[in-house]
């Protein structure tokens, strides 16, 4: 086993949740499937190059276009989830929200088609072609959920849409979980809306407001919104969980053409975290 293969505890983990091989001709034994896409993951090479221990790339790259069109890397994320959280591995208290850009390489801006590469997220900012990953993760520093946009979009228009996808299922009767007791946030979050939002659903914020806010507040006679320093230096668990993720060169740089296979490579990256 290499360094950047499953090993047995995790594959027993997610072998239940694969979809069984079809009947008919011998399948490629889906556990050298998946530590194939691993490589890939972990390396950033071409498919091309995929070692020949892992079998045909061919086989290799389909297996992955089905189940990332099929949602089966989702399934597999919400699964591993589930598990901890029944445990009580999923810390609660704390869910630390930011955003990274990501550099898009020359070979990911294929998939033009009219416009600006709609639907891809792609855009152009000050480094260029980026893509932007924007991720809330719990306590531990583990992610929680995250989604894609283009580099030049805001962090604060994302903020409720990642809060939304958050949501852990029980493994008995109830309600999934959905809210944790703090969000932890940088200024880029500060906005009324925001607030108002966290308000409604009973969740405390961790967020400093920007100079002009706290100006603007005195201008009016308003009280000044309190900053929890302590929990607020927590911030940092969404920060190494970046750099836990961009240690795959096939998510530090975005080689993609597809938004939605980028997508399942940041969800397998959030996978491994996860997984023992």
């Amino acid at each position: 086993m290499r360094r950047h293969e499953l090993t047995d505890e995790s594959w027993a983990v997610i072998e239940p949740l694969l979809a069984p091989p079809r009947m008919g001709r011998p399948v490629r034994d889906r556990r050298q499937v998946v530590n194939g896409i691993l490589w890939k993951l972990s390396t950033g090479a071409a498919w091309r190059d995929l070692p020949e221990r892992y079998g045909p790339w061919k086989t290799v790259y389909e297996r992955f276009r089905r189940w990332s069109a099929d949602g089966t890397w989702d399934r597999l994320l919400a699964q591993v989830q589930q598990h901890c959280d029944a445990v009580g591995a999923v810390d609660w208290t704390v869910v630390c929200v930011d955003s990274t850009t990501v550099r898009a390489h020359q070979h990911a801006a294929g998939a033009r088609k009219g416009g600006l590469w709609p639907g891809e997220a792609i855009g152009r900012s000050r480094g260029g072609l980026t893509t932007k990953i924007h991720l809330a993760c719990d306590g531990q520093g583990r992610p929680l959920a995250f989604t894609l946009t283009a580099g030049n979009v805001n962090d604060c228009t994302q903020f409720e849409q990642v809060m939304a996808r958050i949501s852990v299922s029980r493994r008995g009767p109830g309600r999934p979980r959905t809210r944790p007791d703090r969000v932890v946030a940088d200024k880029g979050y500060s906005s009324t809306k925001i607030r108002s939002y966290l308000r409604r659903r009973g969740i405390r914020a961790a967020i400093p407001e920007r100079i002009d806010q706290i100006n603007g507040r005195i201008r009016r006679g308003e009280s000044l919104c309190r900053l929890d320093r302590t929990t607020y230096r927590r911030r940092n668990l969404v920060e190494r969980c970046f750099n836990k993720l961009k240690h795959n060169k096939a998510l530090a740089t975005r080689y993609d053409k597809r938004a939605r296979h980028y997508q399942a490579m940041v969800t397998l990256a959030c996978l491994r975290l996860w997984l023992p």
